[in-house]
């Protein structure tokens, strides 16, 4: 897929290896970058053609560059594999203007941070924030081996309360999200980032807490059990007067590609909130990993590459 016009084009000065299959990517622009806050992502536009969505380590009162860690995943389709195996310093890249759906809660009292395998680099930005705002804060980082454990020399020196888990040094057991959970105070706001089977246990272990004390980003898409299934529906365009008919069987993203129609996307998986587009008529069909359970219920926006709709038509504000 193109860039959007709004990218920007930024040179790979700096590729790092920081932990096993984990890379460092500094990109650096001729001026000042955009601001960003902790916790915010950018996506990637990659010479294959693909665009993924990666979180910013850097500091952001540092405005000369932007930096992100990526993971080596086994089961890529083009998007860290190209990365790891074809990005070189000096490359020019094209990169969208930072966005955030993981928002910190300054205000609160006390914040415990959760992670798991490359979920930690989100985490990272939020340790760093919070230890310059002399935050009360807690991180919890797990990986499968120590080699795999990125940033934690730096979250050692940022937080007196880091744990690391190691799942190979605790005869493979998970770290024990729900014992974390049940040991804070009423007014603790927790953060989670990390594979499915984390995200899973993270979010049955907050049930009971308020919404609005739990933050979670995912890096992989729900399941499609997760999602349910559907079947056509109609997608109208209100500023255009287009009405588009969307198979069971296509997003209705695909749709408006296909036909033409310019729209802000990235994963593709309801993951990094890129295609979020008002609705104006009908109610969605929820199916991102991005807006709050009391957003979804407002039912004022929908992530277009997942979701679809509950009756026959939807309009949007396209």
């Amino acid at each position: 897929m193109s860039a959007p016009s709004s990218s920007l084009k930024l040179r790979v000065q700096r590729i790092e290896w920081i932990a096993e299959d984990v890379l460092e990517i500094e990109f650096r622009g001729e001026t000042d970058l955009p601001t960003f806050t902790s916790g915010s992502h950018i996506d990637v536009h990659l010479p294959n053609g693909l665009s993924r969505s990666y979180s910013l380590v850097n500091d952001p009162a540092d405005r000369s560059r932007y930096c992100i860690g990526v993971g080596m995943d086994p089961k890529s389709r083009g998007g860290s594999r190209h990365i790891h195996t074809q990005l070189r310093p000096g490359q020019i890249i094209e990169v969208d203007p930072p966005l955030n759906n993981f928002v910190l809660d300054e205000s609160a009292e006390r914040t415990v941070l959760i992670a798991g395998g490359i979920g930690i680099t989100p985490i990272f930005s939020h340790a760093r924030k919070l230890a310059q705002l002399q935050k009360e804060f807690e991180v919890y980082q797990a990986v499968r081996e120590r080699s795999r454990a990125a940033y934690c020399e730096k979250l050692e020196e940022i937080s007196p309360m880091y744990h690391l888990h190691i799942d190979d040094e605790n005869e493979g057991q998970f770290l024990d999200i729900p014992r974390i959970v049940q040991q804070q105070t009423p007014k603790t706001h927790l953060y989670c980032c990390g594979p499915p089977a984390m995200m899973q246990s993270f979010e049955a272990a907050v049930a009971e807490i308020p919404e609005s004390q739990v933050h979670v980003e995912y890096f992989v898409a729900r399941s499609e059990a997760e999602q349910g299934q559907s079947g056509d529906f109609f997608l109208g365009l209100a500023r255009s007067g287009k009405e588009f008919l969307v198979p069971a069987d296509r997003s209705a993203l695909e749709v408006l590609l296909e036909n033409g129609v310019t729209i802000s996307n990235s994963c593709q998986e309801g993951i990094c909130g890129s295609c979020e587009t008002r609705v104006l008529e009908g109610t969605p069909d929820h199916r991102d990993s991005v807006l709050s359970k009391a957003e979804k219920l407002s039912n004022k926006t929908v992530m277009l590459c997942v979701s679809r709709c509950q009756g026959e038509r939807m309009v949007v504000d396209l």
